[in-house]
């Protein structure tokens, strides 16, 4: 706990001591901060805040404008008014929230308010030197290095109105807090503040206590109420810890106020200010500045073009003496614009975020979704996501803004921290701006080349030489077997010359080699290369008639603490041992020195039996596997040395490899590529999703020499006929190639080991063998980003149609976690940069919400389990 001021002083002569022990009460203090609960930010009242384009610019003036007009109208119902300054410098001689409290008090005696305002001031923590200098006669001068104190200053006053709370009998008031959250002494730029007084504040502190200030302020009553957060120099000044401003408030996402420079060169300033605000996420609802009478507001309002009101304050007297009593009720209507400006713009937002969920159920049509069981109540309403959070709006009793972790990475496709996705938007725009869309036939740009060197570099390493890009895994799926089935036709010689675009002559059949439980996209080409599933029947797709042979595959999983293997019953051998079938560790599933084992050739033996089988005219032309983990199938884990052997028995038949790394690909599973768990490459490899860090659709498929060479000839018809009007467009090969580098550098990822070539373990390991060995629970996999469990349930209860996992669900989001299952199969997936401390977050809340749900549920499926027996 921070010391108080009185204790400070106490101890002032011991500050040698604690210099000392400054590094463990900073580690202490970290700590105790790191798991801090997700953030709830109140919507029951507009709440804004107060930016400017530099410093000086009069934020403090608009702030206590706002509050002169919300205070002193004459509304029939008292009014409530919220400043907050969460960052202040050159304080105590300098304090915003201490002038803006003055200014009220002065304003009263002019203009009387139409009820007594009870006003508040308070100063909450702030640097030791800052409070020292607050004593009236310190023993020792100079600063200590004590870290932030809780200063526990506060000051109230009863500013009288013109209605008389002995006088009418109700005690009506409004109600003024201005509060300043963390001060420091020298009037510097907050870090470098912070960092001279030994008083640095985590980003994470600040947006915790600046939460807390909102949530006390939230309205407990009928009364109007307006809040505002008045940020410290620009739009890009730096916070107490070095971070933007702009960033270190971006969690909030609150709508902002501009003040504008009215000064020369004061359009550019301005300008750019919004534009950084803009590409961050934030909505900007007025632009308002002092008059230098250098018209200013013309080109402002041009470049707006009546997007964002632009307002025009009367210019500030220079005489510091001036108490701008005069000048504020000059400028009264401007403010009382400026809020109507406000709170237009807070109703037009709470009316959106109420109305969403119905017109989003009566227009959309969501995949993968039974219309009949979503209710309005049971539709997520999403305001932003900044990082790996959704802020999703509630409307209950006191309607709020509540941060969720993306826990299933939004369809297995983000992966940025909150920095990458900053960056990413400011990149992205910078190709948008440079190149819009520009064709790819023989062109080459920038982005696309870095994006292709990136790539062969990387994922392909070793093994590919050439990039073909489409838009997204479906079709990355579709390219990857006509590159196969082409290599293979040439290779054994079915395909003449003579018959390249002679659609009459009769060709042989191809067929693809796949695994049961496997899944490789919508599309009707892709379909036709997975099993029979769900997601293949009649009732979906009534062509689809499975053009493949297709492998039940042997499984591994955690169970009880003990990694198992598990053999379907077409491998299932009597002679191999039981003890075989299970792993000291997870490490020994992957370990080559398995390749010697006696079940590698049990495996051997039962794919050539189904390879060696006749097909008349149909042939083996392409294998195709989702490498290590098969995700829409049910987050299973298939056993790698299956998968090696399978490679290698089809590479001996001359069958092309594909793997199919849409999901698995970048990092997904621990490493950049999945083809590195295997320890073998493929001829062809397709990737989408998490390349571009989820940011944007795309896609590539890559291939080897040999399968680019297949498509070589003097006709065009020979050529791979296939292509997308926004093939390799400039927005997405900037985020991918951004994404690549980002998630393999140690500097900017630090989950990635030095060597940069595996993710450190994310999933505390003590935490996964307890919730195997959960009653309620099958089966656990861990590896890379993602963790997964599988629900113990039979009948209807299991496979993917099942509505088991539902309440659990609602449990999660409840919790702050947002998942979707696949079935009675609930997965947990994080980005290649979340800290390990929140996975291990995600995993306590998933436990806890475990044994409540079993202690509910899993009685019913108990009983059926033993019915069944």
């Amino acid at each position: 706990m921070s010391p108080t001021f009185s204790s400070l002083l106490r101890h002032h002569r011991h500050h040698r001591l604690l210099r000392h022990q400054l590094p463990l009460l900073l580690f202490l203090r970290h700590h105790q901060t790191s798991s801090s609960p997700p953030l709830r930010i109140p919507l029951s009242h507009p709440t804004f805040l107060i930016w400017s384009s530099n410093t000086s610019l009069g934020k403090t003036l608009i702030s206590t404008g706002l509050a002169f007009v919300s205070l002193f109208s004459p509304a029939p119902a008292p009014s409530k008014f919220l400043y907050l300054k969460p960052v202040q410098t050159g304080f105590p001689s300098d304090s915003d929230s201490l002038f803006l409290f003055n200014k009220l008090a002065s304003l009263s005696l002019l203009h009387k308010p139409r009820f007594p305002i009870l006003a508040s001031h308070r100063v909450l923590k702030t640097s030791a030197s800052a409070a020292l200098s607050l004593s009236e006669s310190p023993r020792h001068g100079g600063s200590l290095d004590f870290g932030m104190v809780d200063l526990g200053i506060c000051e109230e006053r009863r500013l009288e109105g013109e209605r008389s709370g002995s006088g009418n009998g109700d005690g009506a008031v409004s109600e003024l807090v201005s509060e300043t959250i963390f001060a420091w002494k020298e009037a510097v730029s907050p870090h470098l503040a912070a960092e001279r007084e030994s008083g640095v504040v985590d980003d994470s502190v600040v947006v915790e206590m600046v939460q807390k200030g909102l949530r006390v302020g939230q309205r407990d009553g009928k009364e109007e109420m307006l809040c505002v957060v008045e940020t410290a120099g620009g739009v890009a000044s730096p916070g107490p810890s070095g971070s933007l401003q702009c960033d270190l408030y971006r969690p909030f996402r609150l709508p902002a106020v501009l003040v504008g420079d009215g000064r020369l060169g004061g359009i550019s300033a301005t300008i750019s200010a919004y534009e950084s605000l803009r590409i961050r996420g934030y909505d900007v609802v007025a632009v308002v500045f002092e008059d230098h009478g250098l018209l200013n507001e013309e080109p402002l309002m041009a470049y707006f073009r009546n997007r964002v009101p632009v307002l025009v304050l009367p210019h500030v007297p220079e005489d510091l003496s001036n108490d701008l009593m005069e000048w504020f009720t000059d400028s009264r209507s401007i403010f009382d614009m400026l809020k109507n400006i406000m709170k237009s713009s807070y109703l037009e937002r709470m009316q959106t975020l109420l109305d969403m969920p119905k017109k989003a159920r009566d227009m959309f049509w969501w995949p993968f979704t039974q219309h009949k069981h979503v209710s309005e109540d049971g539709i997520t309403v999403i305001d932003s996501r900044y990082g790996e959070n959704f802020a999703v709006f509630k409307d209950q009793d006191d309607r709020s803004l509540n941060q969720m972790f993306d826990a299933c990475a939004s369809w297995w496709t983000q992966g940025p921290n909150a920095s990458l996705q900053t960056e990413l938007a400011r990149d992205m725009g910078y190709a948008a701006a440079r190149f819009g869309h520009v064709m790819f036939p023989e062109n080459v740009y920038g982005p696309a080349l870095e994006c292709a060197e990136l790539l062969l570099d990387g994922v392909g390493e070793g093994w590919a030489s050439r990039v073909y890009f489409s838009d997204n895994g479906s079709t990355a799926i579709e390219i990857a077997l006509k590159m196969a089935f082409r290599k293979f036709s040439v290779d054994v010689g079915i395909l003449s010359e003579n018959s390249i675009g002679d659609a009459s002559e009769k060709q042989p059949e191809l067929l693809v080699l796949a695994l049961k439980g496997s899944y490789h996209g919508d599309t009707l080409g892709a379909m036709e290369a997975q099993s029979p599933s769900s997601y293949t029947g009649f009732i979906q797709q009534p062509w689809y008639t499975g053009r493949g042979l297709f492998l039940d595959p042997p499984t591994v999983f955690l169970h009880r603490n003990v990694w198992k293997l598990s053999l379907p019953a077409m491998i299932h051998n009597e002679s191999f041992e039981f003890d075989k079938m299970t792993f000291s560790s997870r490490d020994e599933i992957f370990c080559k020195s398995r390749d010697e084992s006696d079940l590698s050739g049990i495996y051997s033996s039962h794919i050539s039996q189904h390879l060696s089988g006749s097909r008349g005219s149909k042939y083996i032309g392409a294998l195709i596997i989702e490498p290590v983990i098969q995700g829409a199938g049910g987050m299973l884990m298939v056993d790698p040395l299956f998968q090696r052997v399978l490679v290698n028995e089809c590479r001996r038949r001359k069958i092309p490899i594909i793997f199919d790394e849409v999901f698995t690909g970048f990092w997904r599973l621990g490493t950049e590529s999945a083809a590195a768990l295997l320890g073998c490459a493929p001829d062809i490899a397709c990737f989408a999703k998490l390349m571009t860090g989820g940011m944007i659709p795309l896609a590539v498929t890559l291939a080897t020499n040999a399968v680019f060479t297949a498509f070589l000839g003097e006709s065009k018809l020979k050529a791979l006929l296939h292509g997308h009007s926004y093939t390799a467009h400039a927005v997405g090969c900037t985020a991918a190639a951004k994404s690549i580098k980002w998630f393999k550098d140690p500097r900017m990822n630090h989950n990635v080991t030095p060597q940069g070539k595996v993710l450190k373990e994310l999933w505390d390991f003590e935490l996964i063998t307890q919730i195997s060995s959960h009653p309620a629970v099958q089966r656990v996999i861990s590896l890379g980003t993602l963790f997964a469990l599988e629900l113990r349930a039979e009948g209807s209860n299991a496979g993917y149609a099942s509505l088991y996992a539902r309440a659990l669900l609602q449990m999660l989001r409840e919790d702050g976690v947002y998942v979707r299952p696949l079935g009675n199969v609930i997965y947990l997936m994080c980005g290649p940069c979340t800290p390990p401390e929140l996975c291990s977050q995600l995993l306590v809340k998933l436990q806890r919400n475990l044994e409540e749900f079993y202690l509910v549920h899993g009685k019913v499926e108990r009983g059926a389990v033993t019915n069944a027996k």
